[in-house]
């Protein structure tokens, strides 16, 4: 029979250690000399016990190494402390900043984060919304793929804050990408295109058509009439699709969905023996990780990705704080710049064909 040490409490009292025998709060109770209560509300709601006790529960938790309860701390306070971040394809680069950012954010409050790859689907992001809300104090969604109405919904059932989509009495981080779009074509009607195609991404997806909006406002504004393609899935995989699109068009530029969809396109142009930027010039957006190091370097829409991540937490746990629901004071939008990063994917527009 395999024998089991003994450990040695704060307060000197031995206590039986073993994997049978997990910390529990009258462990700590006893270790820092108050009740098990005491040690119950400093856990897990700290404002309710002066700072000098908490702090010497919380050092006798960590020397006790204890290990909360997750469903119990749940029962007794209403809260998982685990936050769901859903995207819709891991793969994609964009997402690693999205990540990252809420990660931090979550671990500074003392959240878990369970990522979920909804694989670019509305109905399994709704499936999986269902099925963990009662395992989730709230969720963040990024560039989600469901209808206006199914969010309203679903925001009366656990509190969300979604990513890139506007819709009354959902709070959203908004990157300001139509603002950039306006840039960009700016940017290419300065180096003399005329003819411009937008490659769309995905059909469902609320940034695609407030990007294709904004350019349609830059071309009615020059009276120009600027064509679009697609809508093409946002990976690289899609870029040799894409890019025989464009040149079928006779366009000059083309400013498209993401950088994903724009480096498939230079790959597919490679290709073809197309030159970059002198037969055809090529805007990204994002600027995600790579988009420098491809040939040539991508002109694109730089975005403030961590920091949109961080933002959402942020909002999330302001309403979490408040109530269920949003109050008149919660901030119910925020908007965050990018701006355009010119490489070596831009330049003059091809002299017309004689």
């Amino acid at each position: 029979m395999p024998s089991f040490a003994k450990s040695v409490s704060l307060s000197g009292m031995p206590r039986p250690a073993g994997p049978d025998r997990p910390v529990t709060i009258n462990d700590i109770a006893a270790a820092a000399g108050v009740a098990a209560s005491t040690v119950s509300r400093a856990l897990n709601n700290p404002g309710r016990v002066n700072a000098a006790t908490r702090e010497r529960i919380e050092a006798a938790a960590r020397e006790l190494r204890y290990v909360p309860n997750s469903p119990a701390r749940a029962l007794s306070s209403g809260r998982t402390r685990a936050i769901a971040v859903l995207v819709s394809d891991v793969t994609n680069p964009f997402y690693f900043g999205v990540i990252r950012g809420t990660q931090q954010q979550l671990k500074a409050a003392g959240y878990a984060q369970l990522l979920i790859d909804t694989e670019d689907s509305g109905e399994l992001e709704a499936e999986m919304l269902h099925k963990m809300r009662r395992s989730l104090d709230g969720a963040i969604l990024a560039a989600s793929r469901l209808s206006d109405r199914e969010l309203s919904r679903l925001a009366c059932e656990i509190p969300l804050v979604t990513l890139n989509r506007n819709i009354r009495g959902v709070p959203s981080a908004i990157i300001d990408t139509p603002a950039g779009i306006s840039q960009a074509a700016e940017h290419l009607l300065s180096l003399g295109h005329r003819d411009i195609a937008y490659v769309s991404g995905p059909q469902r997806s609320w940034p695609n058509e407030a990007r294709w909006h904004a350019m349609r406002e830059v071309a009615s504004r020059h009276r120009l009439t600027f064509t679009r393609v697609g809508p093409f899935p946002s990976g690289r995989g899609s870029g040799p699709a894409a890019a025989d699109a464009v040149l079928n068009t006779g366009a000059t530029a083309c400013i498209v969905f993401n950088d994903l969809l724009a480096i498939g396109i230079l790959q597919r142009l490679r290709e073809r023996h197309v030159r970059v930027p002198e037969d055809l010039s090529v805007v990204g957006c994002d600027d995600i990780f790579g988009a420098d190091f491809c040939h040539p370097p991508l002109t694109t829409l730089t975005a403030p990705i961590e920091q949109a991540g961080r933002v959402a937490v942020s909002m999330l746990l302001s309403r979490l704080d408040r109530s269920a629901a949003p109050s008149p004071t919660t901030r119910q939008q925020v908007m965050l710049p990018v701006h355009l990063t010119v490489r070596a994917s831009t330049g003059p527009a091809r002299p017309p064909s004689p």
